[in-house]
């Protein structure tokens, strides 16, 4: 029988790495986080004014900047016009809330100038979302009936998120450029500072690649289980 989760030897040679390479990214980007988060910035904008900055600067003057609860829950919302900043963000004065304000602005002018990965992503965002639903049941449907047309289609749905996760990647880190470009340009962090919200972007980064690692080890195993197994 064969389970989403069931520890085989591809699970413990392809899974378990790349999980433990998700852990490990995410642990340090909160330990990046918690460290730019206690050093306050030279010029005094708070994680709010920096976003309304850059938003009013590059003329998105609709796009509001809500406070939301949480740690590191920061997004924008293309749909509401919304960059949601977290508590520890929204009203604080740190290398670290300027850095991640910034990184959300990034997203609001990807999207109003067009960006095509964004568009992009957002286009395949309902494929992934049906995929991650139906894959695993199609592949063991597909097994136990011999049906490797279901088997490939469910293959082909897990794989949809690995190409989320994919185009994610030059998204996250363009708007982590973009809000670099205009910390600098604008004077927002002195130079010293500057490196510091890099870390904290390039921590953030990286959890992003580590989803992707581990998304296509979790899709090479399942191919090996299920596709390697069609049956004559």
């Amino acid at each position: 029988m064969f389970m989403p989760f069931y520890i085989d030897s591809y699970y413990i040679i392809l899974v378990l790495p790349a999980l433990l390479l998700a852990l490990w990214a995410q642990m340090r980007v909160s330990g990046t986080y918690n460290k730019f988060s206690r050093v306050r910035t030279s010029r005094g904008f708070t994680g709010q004014e920096v976003a309304r900055m850059i938003l009013d600067q590059n003329g998105l003057y609709n796009v509001r900047v809500e406070r939301i609860p949480g740690n590191l829950s920061d997004s924008y919302d293309p749909k509401a016009n919304v960059v949601r900043l977290s508590e520890g963000v929204y009203g604080s004065a740190t290398i670290a809330a300027a850095g991640i304000a910034a990184h959300e602005c990034g997203h609001a002018v990807q999207h109003a100038a067009g960006y095509a990965p964004l568009k992009l992503r957002s286009a395949v965002i309902p494929a992934t979302n049906i995929g991650s639903t139906l894959a695993i049941p199609l592949l063991l449907i597909g097994f136990l009936l011999n049906s490797y047309p279901l088997v490939l289609i469910g293959l082909i749905g897990y794989g949809m998120m690995a190409l989320f996760q994919l185009i994610t990647l030059p998204v996250e880190y363009n708007a982590s450029s973009r809000a670099m470009a205009v910390i600098s340009q604008n004077h927002i962090l002195d130079e010293e500072e500057q490196k510091g919200a890099r870390k904290v972007l390039s921590a953030a980064a990286l959890t992003y690649v580590a989803a992707l690692i581990a998304s296509l080890a979790q899709l090479l195993r399942l191919f090996l289980l299920f596709g390697g197994r069609r049956r004559r």
